[in-house]
């Protein structure tokens, strides 16, 4: 297959949801650094929730957004840096830090149905002279003529690439395949993918938006992420070596660099469970994981159960907290009964 894709390596912003928050900004840097020695060409960084997202509702993070850039602008000369930002919490200020200090490519990612709230920071992006890019969260839950006109509206407002984010791990290959082809053939910018693997299919549903026309993809070593995690950058670039599609990221160098130098900050493997199962099932997005677990043991309710609840509210990312409010309810009715 005579392909070229571009890798996102989103290791140090997805995974900071596996840690709650508390990568410091010298061993961010030292990631950063290893992943352009492998020709990593796009780094994205930063707070889990994106910028201005420390805070005691989405996790206070052992560094500010500045300390971040400082660190991983210095420690890299050659990559792409990226950051994302929600919009209701970036602002301006953190546009003109990105602007300030060197960082030319920046995300905004809205609820799938709500890509007008995105029309604003992604001007302001264009004005500042960043590349912005759209992001799409939460695939699965309107249809793929909805999707379209979302990403459309993104489109208008000058995004030069936008991603669908599938960030329950909920799709099925298929469902990928007819996404990312409605999007490339309706939209004149690149489509982006990002993954989880909550059902096991974060490899699988990549695989099929390359073949379906996505240029842009998301992956993080060892899948570190939230939930059960993300498309795994080495094993992404094993697949496309033995495919013939172009990634230019040295197979051994990124296999070392995940297990000698990111697997010492895991807590534990990417592995799935009941908990990051049933995120899949449900269709929850996989930043809700902790904060399910936690209440789930504040409340002695079992974290499935709330998370199937979190999915049948439809509740989306930036309301993690509501994990509180459904293991309360839920501890009451138990003991009505």
């Amino acid at each position: 297959m005579n392909k070229t894709i571009k890798i996102v390596d989103v290791t140090l912003r997805d995974g900071m949801h596996a840690i709650s928050h508390r990568w410091e900004p010298e061993e961010m840097a030292l990631i950063a650094k290893k992943l352009e020695s492998a020709n990593v060409r796009y780094i994205e960084f930063g707070h889990g929730n994106g910028l201005g997202g420390s805070s005691f509702q989405y996790g206070i993070s052992s560094g500010t957004d500045l300390d971040y850039i400082k660190a991983v602008t210095k420690a890299t000369n050659k990559a792409n840096l990226c950051t994302i930002t929600l919009p209701g919490i970036g602002t301006r200020y953190h546009l003109n830090m990105l602007k300030e200090n060197g960082i030319k490519m920046a995300k905004f990612a809205t609820q799938i149905t709500e890509a007008d709230i995105s029309e604003q920071h992604i001007k302001m992006a264009c004005e500042s002279g960043l590349k912005p890019v759209g992001g799409l969260t939460c695939a699965s839950t309107i249809s793929v003529e909805d999707t379209v006109y979302q990403a459309k509206l993104m489109e208008s407002y000058g995004a030069e690439i936008v991603y669908l984010y599938d960030g329950s791990g909920y799709l099925l290959p298929h469902q990928v395949e007819e996404r990312i082809t409605a999007l490339c053939n309706s939209l004149h910018v690149p489509i982006g993918f990002h993954a989880h693997n909550n059902l096991q299919l974060a490899v699988a549903n990549t695989m099929a938006a390359i073949d379906s026309g996505a240029e842009y993809i998301d992956a993080s070593l060892k899948g570190f992420g939230a939930g059960a995690g993300n498309c795994p950058t080495e094993v992404l670039v094993a697949v496309c070596d033995r495919m013939g599609i172009k990634t230019g990221i040295d197979l051994f160098t990124i296999m070392d660099i995940a297990e000698n130098d990111l697997k010492p900050f895991m807590p534990r493997p990417m592995e799935l469970d009941n908990d990051r199962i049933m995120l899949g099932y449900s269709g929850v997005y996989s930043s809700f994981l902790l904060f399910a677990q936690r209440a789930g043991k504040k409340y002695s309710v079992d974290p499935r159960e709330i998370i199937k609840e979190i999915g049948r509210r439809k509740c989306t990312e930036g309301q993690e907290d509501l994990c509180i409010d459904v293991a309360y309810d839920l501890a009451k009715r138990k003991t009505k009964n």
